[in-house]
């Protein structure tokens, strides 16, 4: 059986939810509910499990994915695309179109206006974060900042997720406090503190989320612990 987490959150009207690990029919390192054509999974799993995941979440449309690149570009989901456009992030404001990331320990992050006017979704590990993807993503939104809330999906927790010197000065000394040091030049990074950050920053502060830990938890996908494996999707849309 497919099962996914889902956003538990005070947006009526938006669904968001990240699939978890459980429920395809992909083998070995990406056993089993793969959604990722890029990993070297077989092709034709691949496309069985989406096919799968699609109806275990009544999907009202196939997902835009995207061509990831740890980023800040962000695409129009509700416009044509002849092929799976570079980017980090997608946002819409049509009813039924789907925002899609894939991810195994980045932090996937679900924005929405709070009246289910508009949402995005953003691929947020620390490349994205530090490049400026949730600046993009607020942006995008034809709402104020004020507005919108997000949803915090699954990603690796910080006591699990060891950054080297780079990592921390390219956030500045303002995230210091999202970085424990361990040893000389490394530290602990938390991805949830730095996204809570700078979401509040920008004058986001219904946040949610930020729970789970991809590194521990057998039910998800980890690149940290299995360097080869599959991906899961973080899906929103306005139901």
């Amino acid at each position: 059986m497919i099962r996914v987490v889902s956003a538990a959150w005070p947006v009526l009207g938006v669904r968001a939810l990240t699939t978890c690990r459980v429920g395809g029919v992909s083998q070995g390192p990406y056993a089993s509910l793969n959604l990722a054509m890029h990993v070297g999974d077989s092709a034709r799993d691949v496309a069985t499990n989406r096919a799968a995941a699609a109806r275990a979440c009544t999907l009202p449309a196939d997902p835009l994915w995207l061509d990831q690149i740890h980023g800040r570009h962000v695409v129009d989901a509700g416009q044509p695309w002849a092929a799976p456009p570079r980017a980090d992030g997608s946002f819409t404001t049509r009813r039924g179109a789907i925002c899609a990331v894939l991810t195994a320990d980045c932090l996937p992050v679900v924005l929405a206006a709070r009246d289910a006017s508009c949402v995005a979704v953003l691929h947020a590990g620390w490349r994205g974060l530090a490049a400026g993807i949730l600046e993009a993503g607020v942006a995008a939104l034809p709402v104020a900042s004020s507005g919108l809330a997000a949803w915090l999906g699954p990603a690796i927790g910080a006591g699990d997720y060891e950054v080297g010197e780079e990592v921390r000065q390219a956030f500045g000394d303002r995230a210091d406090a999202a970085f424990t040091p361990t040893r000389a030049g490394h530290y602990r990074a938390d991805l949830y503190a730095l996204a809570r950050q700078r979401l509040r920053a920008l004058g986001v502060t219904a946040i949610y989320g930020g729970g789970l830990n991809t590194f521990r938890d057998p039910d998800l996908y980890s690149y940290r612990q299995t360097p080869v494996c599959g991906r899961m999707a973080t899906l929103a849309w306005i139901a």
